[in-house]
């Protein structure tokens, strides 16, 4: 048992039955786990006991050989369990309940198929498998995904969409679907956390829990990863947001001037002002920026060949979307990726 579960909260009753423990959890800590996500998810158990009086949610931390792991901020955790240790403890007190893969950057380098089946088979003895913050990539590659919802940081949307499409990824702060349940890290492991503890406990448990950590609401899983668009963007003219939006929404496959026009009830020039006077370029060069940023994530994201790349992002040809890729951010995609991979192994 990781000794933390057994801080900071009253001490237990001398007639606590093992009843009273709602859930058993294993945390699979993937090396350069967003720490964030993880002590986000963490923490609510903590108070959760701490406010019961009672150990009332149990957890420990796994890794594939039982080893301690290292997060991506570099701080390095102790670890409970190894894969082997976990595939033993089928019944009694210490088999889980759930299982969350807590994942982070590089997470397009994990591949294990022990963990992988270990995975499938916690989830076909009715054990509820989770992951946090990237760790619908490992679910996803185990087969766990398929046909389900599930949520993953933005960031990282376009490249698991492509690579997963039979997964309905949203962009959401967590997703539960049957007994898989997904968020899409940094502070929204809080929530899902937060979501689950309110259906084992009532109203006055989620209260306290939110006190003590300083947190005025429990967000609801729909509620919006990024800044709206006013916010990330500085603009407040309606009729160019909605026109954003739009564009957002139609990536692969992008409109033409005169159809965007034709949705916002504008002139090509009155758009054409608009764009100059609030963004200081024109609705095709912006546009074309963030179909470009678009690319820019599955070429890291992703092993999509170049090619398929530039059809996912709305370029006719290989050559036009590289000249594209170069002129705004003068290097190839190919040099793209290379650099990328280089960096990663560095770290």
């Amino acid at each position: 048992m990781h000794e933390t579960s057994q801080r900071g909260h009253k001490a237990p009753r001398n007639n606590q039955n093992i009843d009273e423990v709602k859930r058993s959890i294993v945390f699979f800590m993937v090396p350069d786990f967003s720490m964030l996500a993880f002590a986000t998810a963490v923490e609510p158990l903590r108070l959760a006991n701490r406010m019961a009086g009672y150990e009332t949610y149990r957890w420990r931390l796994a890794s594939y050989d039982g080893a301690p792991v290292t997060a991506s901020n570099g701080v390095t955790v102790d670890i409970n369990t190894s894969l082997d240790q976990e595939r033993k403890l089928l019944s009694g007190k210490d088999r889980p309940s759930m299982v969350f893969v807590c994942a982070g950057v590089n997470v397009e380098k994990f591949s294990n198929k022990s963990v992988f089946a270990w995975l499938r088979e916690e989830h076909n003895r009715g054990v509820s498998v989770g992951g946090l913050c990237t760790g619908a990539y490992i679910l996803a590659r185990a087969g766990l995904l398929a046909g389900k919802r599930c949520a993953i940081h933005w960031e990282n949307l376009p490249g698991f969409s492509e690579e997963f499409p039979k997964a309905e990824v949203y962009a959401d702060l967590f997703e539960a679907d049957g007994n898989i349940y997904t968020c899409a890290g940094g502070t929204a492991a809080l929530d899902m956390m937060l979501s689950l503890i309110g259906e084992d406990h009532d109203d006055a448990m989620i209260n306290s829990i939110c006190e003590q950590a300083l947190t005025d609401r429990v967000r609801s899983h729909h509620d919006r990863q990024r800044l709206p668009l006013r916010a990330r963007l500085g603009v407040q003219n309606t009729k160019i947001l909605s026109i954003i939006e739009v564009m957002e929404a139609n990536l692969s496959e992008p409109l033409s001037l005169p159809e965007i026009a034709d949705f916002a009830g504008l002139s090509r020039r009155q758009i054409e002002r608009l764009f100059r006077q609030h963004l200081g370029r024109s609705p095709a060069r912006y546009y074309l920026e963030i179909r470009l940023d678009r690319a820019r994530h599955l070429l890291v994201q992703s092993s999509l060949p170049i090619v398929e790349v530039a059809i996912a992002c709305g370029f006719v040809s290989a050559s036009h979307f590289s000249k594209c890729y170069r002129e705004l951010y003068a290097r190839s995609p190919q040099q793209e990726r290379v650099d990328h991979k280089a960096l990663a192994a560095v770290e």
